[in-house]
């Protein structure tokens, strides 16, 4: 994508603070971060968001994800840390390139996901797992002719 800044963040033409790269993903420093150390997984295939993530792909980032928490962890003795991905400009998406967020928690570091937690009514559950079960084999099917 010749406009998108984590293209030209893996084709080198924009630096970035690399910590890790191997032939499908490249970890580099969020420039932005919520924490020090905030690091982004990004594959170097283009996609839009992680729906359109290819399926050779997955391992890959979760991968990298894995070494870098574990550096995080160590060097920061960290107590925890978040894996997130922002999908959709609804959901906070600003980069259009899918990308995965690994974010060192500390204690008293003061960030809050502030939820508005819901509450299933008297069988609403089997109502929405019915419904999403039944939407996961049509779209399994279709996902197979495609």
């Amino acid at each position: 994508m010749r406009d998108c800044i984590f293209c030209k963040i893996i084709d080198k033409q924009i630096p970035a603070e690399t910590l890790f790269e191997d032939d499908h993903v490249i970890a580099v420093l969020d420039i932005n971060p919520i924490n020090y150390g905030h690091t982004l997984i990004i594959p170097k295939v283009h996609c839009r968001d992680f729906l359109a993530l290819p399926e050779e792909s997955y391992g890959s980032v979760l991968h990298a994800a894995k070494i870098i928490a574990n550096a995080l962890v160590i060097h920061y003795k960290l107590e925890g840390y978040n894996l997130f991905s922002n999908n959709g400009s609804i959901a906070g998406q600003s980069v259009f390139h899918f990308h995965l967020h690994v974010t060192p928690r500390y204690r008293d570091d003061n960030i809050r996901f502030v939820l508005n937690l819901k509450h299933y009514g008297d069988g609403e559950v089997k109502v929405f797992g019915d419904a999403i079960r039944k939407t996961i084999q049509s779209s399994l099917i279709s996902y197979k002719e495609i």
